[in-house]
């Protein structure tokens, strides 16, 4: 088993420029615990919120390093033979007609394989994303666990398969019950929460070529205002991106409440959660006009847009 300097980021900066280059920002923090995690050869664990980025992380590292992303969905009821290889029955009942009943049919090339054995098989270093292990039973956990210990597994018809390249190995879990003690020693702990403003306004002017700069501030400030309330669900920055470009798509520069309350749907995914965001409304829309600045209100008049995509200003202070 190995893996190349080529596959590795040289340092946290080159992670974050890489991350950029992909699209996904990232704060010093996050790219330390990704650069760590292949020098030291350790899964990363990353727990946080529905719709933050945990999977896209992944996808990302993926892309910055340019490689092939294998995934595994974790679901209720996802059993070891599915993580691994099943075999080829059609082909093994077709070789035995043809060979006889004492052909071989227990080699490699009868085997179908899923993502854990592909990872291991690859013939470079990819990135396996273990996503939502969470949403599985502890007896997957624990097979997994001691797969990517050694990054080998037993095959009982076959023998032992250790990985040709040891694997960037991202772990995602919302949270839907507690992972054992044993998997968070053997991974490094990486949380992503819902970004702060600075970050969030970074991602949309980034991800939504040709929205205005005091539109974005004003959707920020709407958004983080929204996740202050009692909901369900909170706005993710999947929701921040997919309403700014509702914005831009209905060619509104400016938020009022009837637009809000129009669009409010984009953002919330539950009837309760609207009906209380509804009565806050006016408040929201007040705080974001009377945090604006001259400038911002300025350019709403004269209806500037400013530089985006990552020639943006406010990525510089990302340091990519």
């Amino acid at each position: 088993m190995s893996i190349e300097g080529k596959n590795l980021f040289s340092s946290i900066e080159n992670v974050m420029n890489g991350l950029m280059q992909q699209n996904y920002l990232v704060k010093r923090i996050t790219a330390t615990t990704v650069f760590l995690s292949g020098r030291l050869g350790k899964p990363i664990l990353v727990e946080g919120p529905a719709g933050v980025g945990k999977t896209a992380l992944a996808g990302a590292i993926a892309g910055a390093l340019g490689t092939e992303l294998i995934r595994l969905q974790c679901y209720p009821g996802l059993d070891e033979s599915k993580t691994l290889y099943e075999w080829n029955y059609q082909k093994q009942l077709l070789h035995i007609q043809m060979q006889g009943s004492e052909a071989d049919i227990f080699g490699p090339e009868f085997m179908l394989e899923r993502p854990l054995l592909k990872a291991f098989r690859a013939d470079r270093p990819v990135v396996l994303l273990v996503d939502e292990i969470d949403k599985s039973e502890e007896e997957l956990e624990s097979f997994l666990l001691e797969a990517l210990a050694d990054f080998q597994v037993t095959i009982p018809e076959f023998g032992t398969v250790t990985a040709n390249h040891r694997p960037y190995v991202v772990i995602t879990s919302n949270r839907m019950r507690e992972l054992s003690d044993a998997l968070k020693r053997r991974c490094l702990y990486l949380h992503i929460d819902y970004p702060d403003q600075e970050l969030e306004r970074a991602v949309i002017n980034l991800r939504v070529p040709g929205i205005s700069e005091h539109l974005t501030a004003d959707i920020v400030s709407f958004v983080q205002q929204l996740r202050r309330l009692k909901l369900k669900k909170a706005p993710s920055i999947t929701e921040s991106l997919d309403w700014a470009r509702t914005l831009l798509l209905l060619e509104r520069n400016v938020i009022d409440p009837d637009l809000a309350r129009e669009t409010l749907s984009v953002l919330l995914k539950y009837e309760d959660d609207i009906a209380s965001a509804e009565k806050e409304i006016p408040v929201m829309i007040k705080t974001i006009g009377s945090g604006r600045t001259d400038q911002q209100h300025a350019d709403i008049s004269d209806g500037q847009v400013l530089t985006n995509g990552r020639d943006n200003p406010d990525l510089a202070r990302f340091d990519f």
